[in-house]
C-alpha cells in the first residue's frame, strides 16, 4: 500500500457548519491533517493522507458531502471553480508511486461518476498536464456550453453539470505549495502586473501561477500563489521575487499566508517568507511522523 496525500477544494469558506460536515466525511476514512478557509475566496483547502484505497473511500464520502451541502448558484467567492468539490488531487508521497496516484485517480473519477452522478474531468498527470484553469475559464456556464458544443466532455459520469454541485476536476499531481501575500499599500492593478512577473506562463518563474485578486471582505488586493514545481523555484526565491517587483512599483507588501501544509524542502525561516512563525503542524513531513509510526 502507498501513503498518499489529498488536497480537495470545496466551494464554500463561510459556513462553519457546512465546512466541519464536509471534514468530518472526509476524516471517516482519511487522517485530515488542516483545514484552510478562505470567505474572501469562499473555498476550504483540506489536507487528508491515507493508503490509496481508503483515501479514495474517504474522497467519495467528502464530494458527496460537498455536494449535498453547496450550492454554486448561491456562490459568490472570487476563486474560479466549476464545482462544489472543485479540485480534488492525488499526490505521490514517495519517489515511484506516481503510478499508484494516477490508479487511484482514475478510480476516483469513475465512482464519483457512476455512485454521485457528477461530471468528472481528469487533469493534471491524469490528462497530460492539463491544469484546472482549462476547464474554469468562463465558469461552469462556460463549460457546460463547451461540453454542448463538443469541445471537450467529461471523462466519466454525466454529459451535463449538476445545477447546483457542478462537476469535479481529479487528478493526480506533484506536491505543490499554495501561499498568499497581501499587499499593504497599492491596488488591483499592482497585484495583478506582479502576478504576472512572477508566473511561468508571463515569463517570470519556471513552475509558478500566481493571480492578483481583490479581496471584497477588507478591500485588499492580493497576490495568490501556486508553486506547482517545489524543485524548479523554491518558495523562498517566489517570496522574494514578488518584493522586489513590489518594491520596484513603490509597494508595501503585507501579511503573508500560507494554504495547507508545507514541504520540509521548502521550511526557513519564517521571517524570509513574511510569517510570524512556522510550527511543526504547517510542515508535512512533520505532521505524518506524528501520525505514522512508518516512514511515508
Amino acid at each position: 500500500m502507498a501513503l498518499l496525500e489529498s488536497v480537495p477544494n470545496v466551494s464554500e469558506g463561510r459556513d462553519r457548519g457546512v465546512i466541519s460536515e464536509v471534514a468530518r466525511a472526509f476524516a471517516a476514512r482519511a487522517h485530515l491533517l488542516d483545514v484552510h478557509s478562505d470567505a474572501d475566496h469562499h473555498r476550504s483547502v483540506y489536507t487528508l493522507v491515507a493508503d490509496e484505497r481508503e483515501l479514495v473511500e474517504a474522497l467519495l464520502l467528502g464530494i458527496a458531502r460537498a455536494a449535498e451541502l453547496v450550492d454554486l448558484r448561491a456562490h459568490d467567492g472570487i476563486h474560479p471553480r466549476i464545482g462544489a468539490a472543485d479540485v480534488v488531487p492525488l499526490v505521490p508521497l514517495r519517489a515511484g508511486e506516481l503510478e499508484t496516484a494516477l490508479e487511484a485517480a482514475r478510480t476516483l473519477g469513475e465512482r464519483v461518476g457512476r455512485e454521485l452522478g457528477l461530471p468528472v474531468f481528469l487533469y493534471g498527470a491524469s490528462a497530460n498536464g492539463v491544469r484546472p484553469a482549462f476547464f474554469r475559464r468562463g465558469g461552469p456556464a462556460e463549460l457546460q456550453r463547451r461540453i454542448d458544443a463538443r469541445e471537450l466532455r467529461p471523462d466519466f459520469g454525466p454529459a451535463r453539470l449538476d445545477p447546483a454541485a457542478g462537476g469535479v476536476l481529479i487528478g493526480a499531481r506533484s506536491l505543490l505549495i499554495a501561499f498568499n501575500m497581501e499587499l499593504a499599500t497599492g491596488g488591483l492593478a499592482d497585484a495583478q502586473a506582479i502576478a504576472a512577473a512572477v508566473r511561468a506562463s508571463s515569463g517570470g518563474l519556471a513552475g509558478v501561477q500566481a493571480l492578483g485578486l481583490l479581496l471584497p471582505g477588507t478591500g485588499r488586493v492580493q497576490v495568490s500563489v501556486n508553486v506547482i514545481d517545489v524543485e524548479a523555484t523554491p518558495l523562498v526565491e517566489v517570496v522574494a521575487r514578488i518584493r522586489d517587483v513590489a518594491a520596484e512599483r513603490g509597494v508595501e507588501v503585507g501579511a503573508s499566508e500560507l494554504v495547507g501544509l508545507l514541504p520540509e524542502s521548502a521550511v526557513t525561516d519564517p521571517a524570509l517568507l513574511g510569517l510570524a512563525e512556522l510550527s511543526d503542524d504547517r510542515v508535512l513531513e512533520r505532521r505524518l511522523s506524528r501520525e505514522y509510526t512508518r516512514d511515508p
